[in-house]
């Protein structure tokens, strides 16, 4: 491994991001995200945390392996360039870590991606699937409660943090969480470390429902403990994918028939 190569997604590495289901762990995912065919693997690197670093290698390879990602190949010139730039950083101490973070801050990165967890709270047998759906947007929150309840499922909407709590203090408590990160009162990142943090909310399965489309807000929600990440706009059987991902139920596992665990027709995992 070259510190000065360059790497960004193949297709394949793509299509992990957008097909609502993989099978890579939090780790893997916070770094595959990293890779923008700009950076150098010097400068990923100086931007993780310290903790991170230390499976950096691991968590390479094995994206490497799975072909997630391909080196670039750039031609003589930029090949120099890239050894001048690399010189310079070096000499200038931080600029690795300030090129990273201005990447992973520029707008318009789309993904759509979930996970099963083991600890996630299931319904029980006949019971009906809860979700909660946080969105301030009264026509997508109206949209996404009528989607859902279309398909079997019970549904409460909050569109603030009196809202949230009012629905979080109703038996039954929700199974799931489609939470947005932008809300009037709130930060949905917030919210989310506090469910993570309380005793009795911590096994919600939550997926983040937003448009705040950075690689620095994809890696911050998978760090804070979010189960998927669906960037704004997203079609509906995307996030029916991504409900049925996190529960254990979808193409996060193996293929073959799924059955939908609110009880409604069987689907087949993608």
């Amino acid at each position: 491994m070259d510190s000065d190569d360059i790497y960004e997604l193949t297709e394949r590495g793509r299509n992990e991001l957008h097909g609502a289901g993989t099978t890579l762990t939090p780790a893997q995912l916070a770094l595959l995200v990293r890779f923008d065919g700009q950076l150098t693997l010097v400068q990923l690197q100086a931007a993780l945390s310290p903790a991170a670093r230390g499976g950096f290698e691991a968590a390479f390879r094995s994206l490497r392996e799975r072909q997630l990602i391909a080196p670039v190949e750039l031609d003589p010139f930029a090949s120099q360039f890239q050894a001048q730039l690399g010189n310079l950083n070096t000499q200038v101490g931080d600029a690795e870590t300030d090129a990273a973070l201005h990447s992973l801050q520029r707008k318009g990165f789309f993904v759509q991606i979930a996970w099963a967890r083991t600890d996630v709270r299931l319904p029980a047998p006949g019971e009906t699937l809860s979700v909660l759906v946080v969105e301030d947007d009264p026509v997508l929150a109206g949209f996404l409660e009528s989607y859902l309840k279309l398909s079997g499922m019970r549904v409460r909407v909050a569109g603030d943090r009196a809202g949230i709590a009012a629905a979080l203090a109703v038996q039954p408590l929700p199974h799931l969480v489609l939470l947005d990160v932008v809300l009037p009162d709130a930060d949905g990142f917030d919210v989310l470390l506090r469910l993570r943090q309380h005793p009795v909310h911590k096994s919600m399965a939550v997926v983040m429902l937003t448009g705040k489309a950075t690689r620095q807000a994809v890696i911050k929600g998978l760090v804070a403990g979010a189960d998927g990440y669906l960037t704004k706009p997203f079609e509906p059987e995307q996030v029916m994918r991504a409900v049925q991902t996190v529960l254990g139920r979808g193409p996060g596992q193996a293929g073959g028939p799924v059955k939908n665990p609110w009880g409604t027709a069987d689907r087949k995992a993608a």
